[in-house]
């Protein structure tokens, strides 16, 4: 199965191009209000450059979890402006803005988000839906990925028949299959038992290592302390 080739779904599936720059995030004077008035990110500044790994930390309730969405491009900010390898968010229309982030940008969230009737292999292809790629490719690609995460043994496997710390990998396998710039881990240990969260971890800084831009959302300041940048929140501003 393919997206049609109309114009429209040409452009759903190619990624603006990136424009040239060191910066590949940047939030200026960024807030997040919904309805009831509250208030979720306050007046929030900040730069990610290519290549970096940074932690967003903070306890419950900070903002840490809207600045992902915001990061992320699943959201949109009520004032300021967020741009994505030099895009102003503002300025695309909601078909550029999902094949930015269907082509640029991977997530790996807290509770895997697997199918349960179908594969390891599956799973990871079937992010790969709405790139426009054959189904031989996106299977192609997802057993590179299950293999680049230590998973070559598991590809047929249903997500029930995996430990928790290989679904999490399966996760991960799908979240870069796509060979995004940006991986957005939204507290990728926080269902994991101390050594699978470990194994996941250890995971995440050999992607990074390898090139991907990586940003952790984690509660847990040990993981924070851990990266090479911390960026603190607490009542929906940066400390």
């Amino acid at each position: 199965m393919t997206m049609p080739d109309t114009a429209e779904a040409r452009e759903a599936r190619e990624a603006p191009e990136p424009r040239p720059g060191p910066t590949l995030v940047e939030l200026t004077d960024v807030s997040k209000e919904y309805a009831g008035g509250v208030t979720a990110v306050r007046d929030v500044s900040l730069s990610i450059g290519y290549g970096e790994l940074v932690a967003v930390v903070g306890p419950s309730g900070s903002g840490k979890s809207t600045m992902l969405h915001l990061i992320g491009t699943l959201d949109r900010p009520s004032s300021g402006s967020v741009r994505v390898e030099g895009h102003d968010i503002a300025t695309l229309s909601d078909r550029r803005v999902s094949a930015l982030r269907a082509h640029r940008i991977g997530f790996v969230f807290q509770q895997f988000h697997l199918a349960a009737g179908r594969t390891a292999l599956d799973n990871v292809a079937d992010g790969l839906l709405y790139t426009g790629i054959s189904r031989r490719e996106r299977d192609h690609r997802a057993e590179e990925a299950l293999t680049r995460v230590g998973l070559a043994d598991r590809l047929d496997h249903l997500p029930h028949e995996l430990s928790g710390g290989q679904r999490q990998r399966v996760a991960i396998a799908r979240a870069v299959a796509g060979d995004p710039v940006l991986l957005l881990a939204d507290e990728p240990t926080g269902n994991l038992d101390t050594a699978s969260g470990q194994g996941v971890m250890a995971l995440l800084r050999e992607l990074h290592a390898a090139g991907t831009t990586l940003i952790v959302i984690t509660h847990d300041r040990e993981i924070a302390a851990s990266l090479p940048r911390q960026v603190a929140m607490r009542d929906g501003e940066v400390e």
